[in-house]
């Protein structure tokens, strides 16, 4: 393993049974129930299943029928894409505030680099668990974590201890974690690969670091050389940044229920402070201003209104977000509020160039 491998502390966060999870957070009536996203008839496929559903074997990508078949009294729910990606933008805002270096995979799963954090924290586990908590504060969702020293490692190890746990791998234990796994582990090797793995005599990851580069090269092409890497725990792919802003928001959850408009416009200042830091981060302004509302029974509306010029001073913001509050009567006591700036001024903008500086931990810091 190389020295840029060592010092990079990756985590991979996923989450657990996401669009089956968000049904049944909705929907206290399917609660602890098998249930399955997708459609149920004769061509339908399972998008997602509950982890209640899994006990009886049914899986994603299943046909409808076969998971039937394994689990007579399964729930089947239709998929509400348009809810899962607000809730995942809400996961991405959690991860932003600890790093800009954050590769989303898909709308329920993500790496992030904190080798160099916003939190100045020098334990990746710490952040970890400290992320996993404020999703399930923000959501009401569980998410697991793999934390090592890479993107490959990471994302085997949050496969580790699900649902709802996180698993680290630390330099030092990379490789015996990696002999010990089965191949099929192994990001990467699909069922046919594997197959053709147990006839060269490759069960775990042990029987795979006994193959040379050569052997490996040999019976698997290019990917023999990426094989040949993984398990000795060098994978040198960066995290890479891919968002591209439509919207910059921040949002907060009470303690305790809010009914008075005049306590609520006191938590807008606090939430366009922090909105305030985020657009600044991005050097952006929009035209566009949304007002989230979530009240105490989960029932969520939102108020926008767009004006003739881009803005992005904290005071602005915060006087059209009060103007929204005010705009109707609050139909119950409020349990979240957020703000969201959209119609951005990105035509002209790239992503931001994050800061080039020599990264340099000290390997016996915390992992």
């Amino acid at each position: 393993m190389n020295q840029e491998n060592l010092i990079r502390k990756i985590i991979h966060v996923d989450m657990d049974a996401f669009y089956a999870s968000v049904e049944q957070l909705d929907n206290p009536e399917l609660r602890n129930k098998p249930i399955a996203v997708g459609g149920g008839g004769d061509r339908g496929v399972v998008a997602a299943a509950s982890y209640e559903a899994r006990k009886f074997g049914v899986r994603s990508a299943m046909s409808g029928v076969v998971a039937k078949r394994n689990c007579p009294h399964l729930i089947f729910v239709k998929p509400r894409f348009d809810r899962y990606k607000e809730i995942s933008a809400q996961i991405r805002t959690i991860f932003f505030e600890y790093t800009d270096l954050v590769e989303p995979l898909s709308l329920d799963e993500a790496y992030l680099d904190v080798t160099q954090n916003k939190k100045n924290a020098f334990s990746a586990s710490v952040l970890a668990t400290e992320i996993r908590e404020r999703i399930l504060e923000s959501t009401g969702l569980n998410a697991s974590a793999g934390i090592s020293i890479n993107k490959f490692v990471a994302k085997i190890a949050s496969d580790h201890n699900k649902p709802n746990g996180q698993k680290t791998v630390p330099p030092e234990e990379v490789l015996s974690f990696l002999e010990s796994l089965e191949i099929r582990k192994f990001h990467g090797v699909g069922k046919v690969t594997a197959k053709r793995m147990y006839h060269l005599g490759i069960f775990t990851g042990a029987d795979l670091k006994d193959k040379t580069e050569a052997f490996l090269t040999e019976h698997f092409g290019k990917s023999g050389r990426y094989y040949f890497n993984a398990i000795r725990g060098i994978h040198n792919s960066p995290v890479v940044p891919t968002r591209s802003p439509k919207s910059i928001g921040a949002e907060r959850t009470f303690h305790e229920n809010l009914t008075s408009e005049v306590y609520l416009s006191d938590k807008i200042k606090t939430i366009a402070e922090e909105l305030d830091k985020r657009i600044q981060r991005y050097q952006l302004s929009g035209k566009t201003i949304t007002l989230k509302i979530k009240y105490s029974d989960f029932v969520q509306q939102t108020r926008s209104k767009t004006l003739l010029f881009f803005i992005s001073d904290k005071s602005m913001i915060v006087e059209h977000a009060i103007q929204l509050l005010y705009q109707e009567k609050l139909q119950n006591s409020v349990r979240l509020l957020g703000i969201t700036i959209s119609n951005l001024n990105t035509s002209d903008k790239k992503n931001p160039e994050l800061p080039k500086e020599k990264i340099e931990v000290q390997l016996s810091l915390p992992f």
